[in-house]
């Protein structure tokens, strides 16, 4: 038996349960992992509360890094000893050990730690894909990114100074202001004493920006489209505040004919070779040092629901994770 973090119905974070769990050997397809490092992610909070259901009792946690101890029938490309990290469904990284399928495994380079894994692979990932894919920013690009001083963000920001980009960032404390500016952004807002609209467009001198990454939701929705220039983009690609009410698509003329998308990452990674693409992207960019992983929470596996609390209070900056 090990331990792991098990939810019977979705609620608050009083819900997960610290339990013995039977693991059971891999079956075709799989591996048997023991983590040594387990991302948290917003994600998680998703699953948690039903926003995004589950089957129940479930596991929780999308994101984690080890070394496989077993491998299943028909498995290639991988074997016991390995050092892996995974990023994506089924849910269950909150574990001591874990069977995972070998589709959503990735290979760690040895100048990457199990932490910086854990920490990285789901947000760099996202970054990756909203970069390089769902709408490819290039040098001399003036883009919006909500949540500047979240993992995500952090590691936007880099990314954006790595490529010349000029990100105007949203944080919600001077403090995050602080870390969002030293990690990159080019100009950073305090979306509870300034109007994010009014400052935006004093950076941009009136034009707005091209495009909006808003993994907020609710709360920043109608501000995001209305930083937009005409024929803008909106990235919406998560709701931390809750998820977007419905709204007119005259929204989207009435401010210069916009454009949206709701883009998840498991679309973009969905099979090896993207998979594999978009990770080597991103383990050069830590490797090369243009990014950095600022792991800036630490919890034992058993506080869980704490790292929980901390996470939606906005009482977390960068990358959190879960030591069994």
């Amino acid at each position: 038996m090990v331990k792991a973090i098990v939810i019977r119905k979705t609620g608050g974070p009083e819900v997960m349960e610290y339990v013995d769990v039977e693991v059971g050997e891999p079956g075709p397809g799989e591996v048997r992992i023991r983590n040594v490092a387990c991302g948290v992610n917003f994600i998680d909070v998703y699953f948690r509360i039903g926003l995004y259901p589950q089957p129940l009792p479930g596991g929780v946690g999308q994101e984690g890094a080890g070394v496989i101890e077993a491998v299943g029938l028909g498995v290639l490309g991988f074997k016991r000893g390995d050092r892996v990290a995974y990023a994506g469904r089924p849910n269950g990284s909150y574990s001591e050990v874990r069977l995972m399928p070998v589709a959503m495994l990735v290979k760690l380079p040895d100048e990457i730690s199990f932490d910086v894994a854990a920490a990285s692979l789901l947000q760099g990932l996202t970054v990756q894909y909203l970069f390089r894919r769902t709408f490819p920013v290039k040098e001399g690009d003036t883009i919006l990114f909500h949540a500047a001083a979240g993992g995500v963000g952090l590691i936007a920001a880099q990314w954006a100074r790595s490529l010349g980009v000029k990100m105007i960032g949203t944080v919600s404390s001077d403090e995050k202001k602080a870390l969002a500016l030293a990690a990159g952004c080019t100009h950073v807002i305090n979306s509870k004493t300034e109007n994010i609209v009014e400052r935006m467009k004093e950076f941009t001198n009136g034009k707005g920006v091209p495009v909006v990454f808003d993994s907020i939701g609710k709360d920043t929705f109608i501000d995001s489209l209305d930083c937009l220039s005409p024929l803008g983009t909106m990235v919406s690609f998560g709701s931390s505040s809750g998820p977007v009410p419905p709204f007119s698509l005259n929204e989207l003329v009435s401010r210069g004919s916009l454009s949206i998308t709701r883009p998840s990452l498991s679309h973009y990674i969905s099979t090896r070779a993207e998979l594999d693409a978009a990770a080597a992207d991103l383990f050069q960019m830590i490797g090369s040092k243009k990014i950095v992983i600022d792991i800036n929470q630490r919890y034992a596996l058993k506080d869980a629901a704490q790292a929980h609390i901390d996470l939606e209070g906005r009482k977390t900056t960068g990358s959190t994770i879960l030591i069994p």
